[in-house]
């Protein structure tokens, strides 16, 4: 049971190996006493520069190599970006136990179930109230109030002092489910906090986070003055925001049908765990829907993001099974674009208009969103309460934890002891001082289908010259032995030049291989090796020269030795 070389006698580690620089895979290590304790496992979900990754996990190395002093896994609540990395997690990694709560026990088993080569741990469900010892190391809970039910703050209470890691959350005094518990943040400032680490997602917004119940009387208002289908989209993961549709549909004489697999199994979870509640009758298959009238119909489905997959954007472009736009729809976005995926959500929101529907999205008109991450007066309220000595912002882009540092700095925490990191850098952390003691192995693992860690940075880098440059290869067919070229030169083009109409340039390759061929056979020793280099490097130039572009030049050379007549 070795010890992180980095830290000195007495020291905490902390570090993250996803959730700093970028919004999502949220993945934080402590490290106390030679103990490892893991907080949260999330996925991050590609940009459109991820040619064909389904999910970003992190680089789990320093937990396979550690993996003796791991405790368990303390996840604070059931998003993706905070749970979605479990399954790949146990794949390398053992861990003894899982501590979750509430809605995160049923989402993480409901995982862990369709994993079917995955070893499961054992899964502890905490409630607000317990307390786990580990050596010196208590842990405890508190409540905080974010999109979904079960999100809970996290104490450390150790030798050197407590510390305190949030989660998401946000300052919500009219929530829809239960209340955050302000007074044990109170408590545990009053006792001292060592170090607090924060949510950083808004911290760049100025003015307080709306309400959820502000939303669904926004939602349920909405409701009652339109005619026709409402067709509804937002998070899947939102348990509060599903159970205010629910409820606006029922009092507004709706019926309500669900689409998109996350949406069915959401559903499916809350009105197993009495998050979702609606009287007999109200929510349907999609076979009953389709018999009501046209003002009786509310339709809940996943695509809130432009998804291409996703239901409402196989409805907007016409090729969902089940359901096809009508006259008189209106389609309503229960959510704001994700950085990133705003081009993908007017594309959606676009196709829709094509389709002569109503459309409306959050903004001043209709408060049909809010976000579970506070704003700046919300950061300044948790900062308030804990009143820590050091403090490093999490979960957030370079810029949102920048701007948290300012918004410390502004609330009495000296400059000094704020500490900014980036994935892999560890914190270390006594009474006295914080400092960066350098870093542990940390980067982006790419998920591709059900591969895993087998797409690099390498390969994203091929598909996108292959999306922007296409491909070309040249087929060689030789006769080694008595260096000769046995056909003509072929030349393929795949996404680069449309052949037809373009023989100047193909007939121009073919020459230049034939050439390029010439020149390596009088050399003293021939090897397909050495031709294959002189071919990609020499084509690719030559192509570039006529073209202004760069193709993925593959050479393939197929050797046959002609015997003497």
């Amino acid at each position: 049971m070795s010890k992180n070389a980095l830290l000195k006698d007495g020291d905490i580690g902390i570090f993250a190996l996803g959730g700093l620089g970028e919004v999502g895979k949220n993945t934080y290590v402590y490290e106390i006493e030679d103990k490892i304790f893991i907080v949260d496992a999330g996925i991050l979900f590609p940009d459109d520069s991820l040619l064909g990754i389904d999910y970003v996990i992190p680089d789990y190395t320093y937990l396979v190599e550690n993996q003796e002093r791991i405790v368990g896994l303390f996840i604070t609540h059931g998003h993706e970006d905070h749970i979605g990395g479990i399954p790949y997690l146990l794949r390398q990694v053992k861990i003894p136990k899982i501590y979750a709560s509430g809605i995160a026990v049923d989402f993480i088993e409901h995982k862990l179930m369709e994993a079917k080569d995955v070893k499961k741990p054992t899964i502890i469900e905490y409630k607000s109230h317990h307390t786990y010892t580990f050596g010196s190391t208590e842990i405890s809970f508190i409540r905080l109030t974010h999109s979904i039910p079960d999100m809970f703050g996290f104490v450390f209470k150790t030798k050197q002092g407590i510390l305190f890691h949030t989660g998401d959350f946000k300052i919500d005094y009219t929530p829809v489910g239960p209340a955050a518990e302000y007074d044990k943040l109170a408590q545990i400032g009053n006792e001292g906090v060592l170090c607090l680490l924060s949510d950083s997602t808004n911290a760049e917004r100025d003015g307080l986070t709306p309400s959820e119940r502000t939303v669904g009387n926004a939602i349920s208002e909405i409701f009652s003055k339109l005619k026709g289908r409402i067709i509804i989209a937002t998070f899947a993961s939102n348990m509060y925001r599903m159970q205010q549709i629910v409820e606006a549909s029922y009092k507004n004489g709706r019926k309500l049908a669900v689409y998109g697999r996350s949406m069915e199994r959401a559903m499916e979870i809350g009105q197993q765990t009495g998050y979702i509640k609606a009287p007999k009758g109200t929510i349907v298959s999609g076979e009953e829907i389709s018999q009501c009238k046209a003002d009786e119909v509310t339709i809940l489905c996943t695509g809130s993001q432009g998804e291409p997959l996703a239901a409402l954007s196989r409805i907007a472009n016409g090729t969902h099974r089940q359901i096809k736009t009508q006259p008189g729809d209106t389609v309503i976005f229960s959510s704001s674009p994700i950085p990133g995926n705003q081009e993908s959500v007017n594309r959606t929101i676009d196709q829709l208009y094509r389709r002569d529907v109503n459309v409306i999205i959050n903004g001043p008109v209709a408060d049909t969103h809010t976000s579970g991450h506070g704003n700046k007066p919300d950061l300044q309220l948790m900062l308030s309460l804990t009143r820590p000595k050091f403090f490093i912002p999490v979960h957030g882009e370079h810029r949102m934890l920048k701007h948290h540092k300012e918004i410390a700095v502004e609330l009495g925490v000296e400059r000094d002891n704020v500490l900014i990191l980036d994935n892999g850098e560890v914190a270390a952390l006594n009474e006295n001082e914080i400092r960066n003691a350098g870093r542990v192995q940390a980067g982006d693992v790419y998920i591709d289908g059900t591969g895993i860690g087998d797409i690099g940075s390498a390969i994203i880098k091929e598909r996108k010259a292959l999306s922007e440059d296409g491909l070309l290869s040249i087929i060689l067919s030789i006769d080694p032995v008595n260096k000769k070229l046995l056909t003509e030169p072929t030349v393929i083009s795949r996404g680069f030049i449309y052949m037809k109409g373009n023989e100047e340039i193909t007939n121009g390759i073919a020459a230049k291989a034939k050439e390029i061929l010439m020149a390596e056979f009088e050399k003293k020793q021939f090897t397909e090796t050495q031709l294959k280099l002189s071919l990609v490097d020499q084509i690719t130039e030559y192509v570039k020269h006529i073209t202004q572009r760069k193709p993925m030049v593959i050479p393939v050379c197929m050797l046959l030795t002609q015997k003497a007549s």
